[in-house]
């Protein structure tokens, strides 16, 4: 097992719970919902802040969307590493600003109720947790930011996707993320200067420390009162501190998978579709080794084919 039974538990429980907020942030604006194995037209909300799309536009060519969602994606990553090389800091700060900004304030949005200023509203109380996470750096706002950012990311992708689309798509990102992690190395790289130089980092993080290393810790806390000269401390000390990670991607694509499940197929499916991610997240968690680093997608992707899979025999 890769970290021990605590932080195992907390890591799923943290991903099973952002794969139902999303679930229900990508219902909450769905245009569209599946009642009774009938597509209904459904009176949900309209994403906010220019996200959404008109009525006229929602007719896709599936294959002209997935080209052009993978173009887009290859440039992000292209962008990124430019901006790691560069070590563009300010920029990659004020870049997970803002889209941690715009992705609480949907999520938050679809959570009150349909008043006029809503989505402001939602924005305004995305604005300090967003603050909170990118420039406080302090750990429990960061996860619990990282809850609600997946889902109004998904929501955005959701509309635009269809089970084909996003088998690709979940196939495509997946042996991307076998490349980046086992073959070139990138995605390790891109993590520490995320977390290093930046001080930003998107997913799930998680520091822990032996019981010897806790009381250390503490016996230091209590002989310096001085931040700097506690950092100075720590330092000196090499106390050994373990992280566990888990990466946006890795939380997001699955979200994105069960919604458009939901959108498609109803709840039922989705929900097939969420325990498949989970599983195959579970089974990576508890087969690995420690030391060692793992592509998450791959495993979490064969839990989604298999959820879709059951889904489309017994159910469809």
């Amino acid at each position: 097992m890769k970290h021990n039974v605590k932080i195992t538990i907390i890591i799923l429980v943290m991903f099973l719970l952002t794969q139902f907020i999303g679930l229900y942030v990508v219902n909450s604006y769905a245009s569209q919902k599946v009642v009774d194995g009938q597509m209904v037209n459904n009176t949900g909300k309209i994403l906010p802040y220019g996200m959404g799309i008109q009525e006229e536009d929602q007719n896709f060519d599936l294959t002209s969307t997935l080209f052009s969602l993978l173009f887009s994606l290859i440039i992000a990553i292209s962008l990124i590493f430019f901006l790691i090389k560069i070590k563009a800091k300010f920029i990659m700060r004020t870049w997970f600003f803002v889209v941690s900004t715009i992705a609480l304030g949907i999520s938050f949005t679809a959570f009150l109720p349909s008043i006029k200023y809503a989505s402001w509203i939602g924005l305004a109380i995305a604005l300090p947790f967003a603050i909170g996470k990118i420039y406080k750096r302090e750990i429990v706002t960061h996860n619990l930011t990282e809850l609600f950012i997946y889902p109004g990311i998904a929501a955005v992708f959701v509309p635009i996707l269809q089970i084909f689309s996003i088998i690709i798509l979940l196939f495509v990102i997946s042996i991307y993320d076998m490349w980046a992690v086992w073959k070139s190395k990138i995605m390790q790289k891109m993590a520490k200067f995320q977390m290093e130089e930046v001080n930003v980092f998107g997913g799930f993080f998680i520091p822990y420390a032996s019981k010897k290393v806790k009381n250390k810790i503490k016996e230091l806390k209590i002989k310096f009162s001085s931040k700097k000269k506690l950092q100075k401390e720590f330092e000196k000390s090499k106390l050994k501190i373990s992280l566990a990670i888990l990466g946006g991607g890795d939380i997001v694509f699955p979200i994105i998978a069960s919604g458009v499940v939901l959108k498609v197929w109803g709840i039922i499916p989705a929900l097939i579709v969420t325990l498949g991610a989970f599983l195959g997240l579970m089974g990576l968690l508890i087969f690995s080794e420690k030391k060692k680093m793992y592509p998450a997608m791959p495993f979490i992707t064969a839990g989604i084919f298999l959820g879709m899979l059951i889904s489309w025999i017994f159910i469809i």
